[in-house]
This record gives structure tokens, C-alpha cells and sequence, in this order.
């Protein structure tokens, strides 16, 4: 009976371990999960809105000119309005509500493309510089 004890004492003795590691990876999967959840949270946040000030950026130049355009229509040229009409059309093709859409990233390089264009074809030193990034935004927002 003793060697049945001695066997029963070190198998328990391993299920022990086996447990404890099940339960160890179980919260810190848990954890991890919460954390990714929370992390993902704050880079969508930030994501959206850097790309939402960009789209901004682009709509009031595109409003600008096109006040110009309407008070002296012959301010720019043909080629100059049809590049500010091709970014409105970009701008209200984003799609804003489906941030997941293949389009984001090829919709955004053409408006940056058009903009460049509209810029040097106006001699305007006009540039997107974005939200200026500080320690206390990074803080803030948990990075």
C-alpha cells in the first residue's frame, strides 16, 4: 500500500503543476484579450481622427478655392478647377463609415496626389503638417 501512496502523493504532485499552469495561461489568455481589446480601442481612436483631421485639412482647401472660383471664375485655370473638383470628388468618396473599406488608403494617396498637384500648379506653399504631436497627446490618449 505504501508504493500506491508514494505514486498517488507524486502523480498529484504533477497534476498539481499541470494545474496551475492551465490556470496561469487561462488568465493571463483572459488579460491579454482585455489589454488587445483596450489597446485596439485607443489606436482606432487615434487612427480615425488623424485621418479625419487630414480629410478636413483637404475639404477646406477644396471649400476655399472653390469660393474663389465662384467670385472670379477665372481665377484658376480649367486644369486647376477640374483638379479641385477631382479632390471634392475623393473627399466625398472616403469611405468615412466603413474605416475597414479597401478604398481608405487608395482613396487618401489620390488626394494627397491631387492636392500636391494643385499646390505646385498654384505656387502655393500650402502643406498638411497635421495635429502637433506632444508628450501629454501621447499620454492622454495611453501610448
Amino acid at each position: 500500500m505504501e508504493t500506491e501512496e508514494m505514486e498517488d502523493m507524486f502523480e498529484s504532485s504533477l497534476n498539481l503543476e499541470e494545474i496551475h499552469f492551465k490556470e496561469g495561461y487561462s488568465e493571463g489568455y483572459e488579460h491579454g484579450l482585455v489589454q488587445g481589446k483596450e489597446e485596439g480601442q485607443q489606436v482606432g481612436l487615434k487612427s480615425g481622427f488623424e485621418a479625419g483631421e487630414e480629410l478636413g485639412f483637404y475639404r477646406g482647401c477644396i471649400d476655399i478655392w472653390n469660393s474663389v472660383i465662384q467670385l472670379d471664375p477665372t481665377r484658376f485655370s480649367d486644369r486647376v478647377q477640374k483638379m479641385i473638383k477631382q479632390m471634392d470628388e475623393l473627399v466625398a468618396k472616403y469611405p468615412v463609415m466603413d474605416p475597414e473599406n479597401e478604398s481608405v488608403q487608395e482613396v487618401m494617396d489620390g488626394l494627397r496626389l491631387k492636392f500636391r498637384a494643385v499646390r505646385a500648379t498654384l505656387s502655393v506653399k500650402l502643406e498638411y503638417i497635421g495635429y502637433p504631436k506632444t508628450a501629454q497627446d501621447s499620454k492622454e490618449l495611453g501610448f
